[in-house]
C-alpha cells in the first residue's frame, strides 16, 4: 500500500510531530513536522546514532555546538554524525516544515 509523505499532516500544536515510518535492523526513518518549533534554548541533541535529514517542505536552521549554523530549505539535506551536538534553532513559523530523518 502506498502512502504520501504530505498526507495526514498534523495541525499546528505546541509540540513538534514525530512519526516513525519504518524501522528495521538498526535503521529508523521518521517524518517530523514543525510549525515554528525549536529545540529548547539550552538543550542539545547528542544522539548515539548518525542521522541523515532532509527538509522536504519549509525551512529550518540547525545550530551545532561551537560551529556555524546550517540553513536548510526544501531539498537540502545534511548528515549529522553520532554525538555531534546540535539543535533546531529555527523553523518557519507561518507554514509547516516537513523533515525526513534516517537514523542508523
Amino acid at each position: 500500500m502506498t502512502k504520501n509523505i504530505f498526507e495526514n499532516s498534523p495541525k499546528p500544536t505546541d509540540k513538534e510531530f514525530f512519526e516513525e515510518l519504518f524501522s528495521k535492523e538498526g535503521v529508523k526513518i521518521e517524518r517530523i513536522v514543525s510549525y515554528g518549533h525549536t529545540t529548547p534554548e539550552l538543550e542539545w541533541y547528542d544522539q548515539r546514532r548518525d542521522e541523515w535529514v532532509i527538509v522536504l517542505k519549509g525551512e529550518a536552521v540547525i545550530s551545532f555546538l561551537n560551529e556555524d549554523d546550517v540553513r536548510l530549505q526544501a531539498g537540502d539535506y545534511i548528515n549529522i554524525p553520532a554525538h555531534k551536538k546540535h539543535r533546531v534553532s529555527w523553523t518557519k513559523p507561518e507554514e509547516e516544515t516537513v523533515w525526513l530523518a534516517v537514523h542508523c
